[in-house]
């Protein structure tokens, strides 16, 4: 009888492991927004668009995303997404660095004053892996008349919605 309760419980614990192992990231209601003083973050489905990759079952979705600057003056503004991964505990950037990683600093610049004037940032269309459990925008910035000093604000996003 112990052994059986013993082989049961035992079942049911390497049932439930494989199960959270196997969880992929599945936004069931979008569009999802986080916002705090400074900024505003949503992630929404992608518009199907011809030209533009569809979702693959069991390979990736795709999403689009928008952040606005919903507080107080950027001087520089650089935005990252990331995606984990359920066998490392690596962040992996949906985006590479292109060939011009020299104009950066133009570019975050570019940024602060396209957000400063209201015009959100957009990624319209990315995809993000089935195997993925959790997006990760990272944005770093700094204030207007305080450029020596980086601020930085991460949202998560997980098939509950934020985290």
């Amino acid at each position: 009888m112990k052994r059986l309760l013993f082989s049961l419980c035992g079942l049911l614990f390497a049932f439930a492991f494989v199960q959270s192992k196997a969880h992929a990231l599945t936004f069931t209601v979008l569009p999802i927004t986080q916002k705090t003083e400074q900024w505003s973050v949503e992630v929404s489905a992608a518009k199907d668009e011809k030209g533009y990759a569809a979702p693959k079952e069991r390979k990736y979705n795709v999403y689009s995303l928008e952040v606005k600057n919903i507080g107080k003056e950027a001087a520089m503004v650089d935005v990252q997404l990331y995606r984990n991964d359920p066998d490392s505990i690596t962040r992996f950037s949906l985006f590479g660095c292109p060939d011009e990683c020299v104009k950066q600093k133009e570019d975050a610049k570019t940024l602060a004053e396209s957000l400063n004037e209201s015009s959100p940032l957009r990624f319209n269309h990315f995809m993000l892996a089935d195997q993925a459990s959790e997006l990760e925008v990272v944005i770093i910035w700094t204030q207007k008349g305080q450029e020596g000093r980086h601020l930085k604000q991460t949202f998560k996003f997980t098939e509950d919605g934020v985290n």
